[in-house]
């Protein structure tokens, strides 16, 4: 049975649809029974969806906005 680090290790492999059709069969199994792995590939998820909307460009205001999301983060704690 895949174990969790071994899972987290292929997780991009299994989000980009690069595992062969055991590993990926071997994948679903685990994710079946483990909650923590269930949670895992969803924040993977979501992570590889907010990265598909930023803009290409990487100019100062992504660097601005940035640095305020985590003095808001900072302020919150």
């Amino acid at each position: 049975m895949l174990t969790c680090k071994e899972l987290v290790a292929r997780s991009s492999d299994l989000l980009d649809g690069e595992l062969s059709f055991r590993e990926r069969m071997a994948m679903r199994r685990h994710l079946m029974l483990c909650r923590n792995c269930r949670r895992f590939i969803k924040q993977m998820k979501l992570a590889q969806a907010v990265v598909r909307f930023m803009p290409e460009s990487q100019g100062a205001e992504v660097d601005e906005l940035a640095a305020r999301l985590a003095q808001k983060r900072r302020e919150s704690l």
